[in-house]
């Protein structure tokens, strides 16, 4: 799974290091740092150019081994320049469908962001089956959770949030996408394998500050849409102008819940 470039993971860092919930953040951290004689190992799937790196790092996570896996090069060679010389830093490019694959020996954490939500049942059943063997914390952060809120409104702006949650339930690239439901899928899998399991809203808040982030946005879930789902071309074309038009002026919340969990030995 890929096909994100490193502009758009730039543009939507701050939002989501805004968003990621500090509290469960914190707890990580402290766990993570809990014994000062061992570099805990981090696997860091659908890594990007390291932004989960970069987030828990600022939060305090020290002295850790991270290693980042992604299947696209070109993002895993960003992650290393930025990184190689500050961090210890391995880079895997791998299938994230290959669960058996996946580096995840020694871990002491698996996490993730902005991924579960583009991922199937099936795929996060098989990694939770293998993590089980194996004492390693779950974190997963910035789930997309099917809410979306625009300031000011339009009078299509429900009917675009159905048509763009049901896009989000897609094959993304690893299955058949649990979109919206990621973070209840989740729970409820983690849960049942022995977890002890946390779940904190994190959404994101978006303003002026934000106006390349909303326009990127908006032009994305009207191309997210563009097959119709009930609306006309002409519809989406009047939403998106006047979502447009109100970017500089306007904010919007979009809905993502942060998960951490705890295996039941720990």
């Amino acid at each position: 799974m890929s096909g994100f470039s490193v502009d758009w993971l730039d543009l939507r860092e701050p939002a989501d290091f805004a968003a990621r919930n500090k509290e469960l953040a914190a707890a990580l951290v402290n766990y993570l740092q809990s014994d000062a004689d061992i570099s805990p190992i981090i696997v860091d799937l659908g890594s990007g150019t390291g932004s989960t790196l970069r987030a828990l790092t600022r939060l305090g996570a020290h002295r850790c081994v991270w290693r980042l896996v992604d299947n696209d090069p070109a993002l895993l060679n960003e992650a290393l320049r930025r990184h190689g010389q500050a961090e210890i830093v391995e880079d895997y490019q791998a299938d994230l469908q290959d669960i058996d694959a996946l580096p995840l020996g020694g871990a002491a954490l698996l996490s993730a962001s902005a991924l579960f939500d583009l991922a199937s049942a099936d795929l996060i059943d098989a990694l939770i089956a293998r993590l089980r063997k194996q004492p390693t914390v779950f974190y997963a952060a910035l789930n997309y959770d099917g809410r979306t809120e625009w300031t000011p409104t339009h009078p299509l702006d429900q009917a675009v949030l159905d048509a763009f949650n049901q896009d989000q339930r897609r094959n993304k690239g690893m299955g058949s996408a649990l979109g919206p439901d990621a973070a209840s899928y989740l729970q409820t899998a983690l849960q049942s394998a022995g977890y002890r399991v946390e779940m904190r809203a994190s959404p994101w808040l978006l303003g002026c500050e934000q106006q390349a982030l909303m326009e990127d946005l908006i032009h994305g879930i009207r191309a997210a849409v563009a097959d119709g789902d009930g609306l006309s071309g002409a519809e989406l074309d009047d939403w998106q102008a006047f979502r447009l038009a109100h970017v500089a002026t306007g904010h919007a919340l979009i809905g993502h819940i942060d998960v951490l969990a705890f295996p039941a030995l720990e």
